[in-house]
């Protein structure tokens, strides 16, 4: 008895311990289930919508080069068109990260008709510990990606559930 009061104890005490450091970055999320999301890259916003309702908006920063679509790896610009929330990293460089299922089969073929990599890797993430470090004067500082504040992609990652449609407009 006393060995399983002892672990009862051990236990309550380390999730105690646990949960006096600082806050966790996975959030709760109990709302309506997010539908699609439009990013309209012009007006430097995101919004996460329910049918047709808007359940929150963002600013965003894009790619460093954000004008036009994405067509090569190293072009600096962000994807438009009609993508889908496809992974999720808990470990991102960037805070937290969503993946956007860029490059689709169009990108592909359009890229390697020139014999080039389309890229990849193009994410909904936070700014992490060196945010736009490299460019801290500059809006769009990304590699093509969709960056957001930390707290915020916090709750985007929380709302968010793979298969979802992103629509990244010009």
């Amino acid at each position: 008895m006393a060995r399983a009061t002892r672990r009862i104890f051990t236990v309550g005490l380390l999730a105690a311990l646990a949960a006096c450091g600082k806050p966790s970055k996975f959030k709760k999320y109990s709302g309506p289930p997010v539908t699609q999301i439009v990013v309209n890259k012009g007006e430097r916003r995101m919004h996460l919508l329910s049918g047709r309702t808007v359940l929150k908006s963002y600013d965003v920063a894009l790619g460093n080069e954000p004008i036009g679509h994405k067509q090569f790896e190293g072009d600096g610009k962000t994807p438009e068109g009609i993508y889908f929330i496809d992974r999720f990293n808990p470990n991102s460089a960037f805070h937290l990260s969503v993946g956007v299922s860029y490059p689709n089969a169009n990108d592909k073929m359009f890229a390697n008709q020139f014999g080039l990599s389309p890229g990849g890797d193009i994410f909904i993430h936070g700014r992490g510990p060196e945010g736009n470090a490299k460019a801290p004067k500059k809006r769009d500082w990304t590699a093509g990606c969709i960056a957001v504040k930390d707290d915020e992609i916090e709750e985007i990652y929380a709302m968010l559930s793979g298969g979802v449609p992103i629509v990244i407009n010009p």
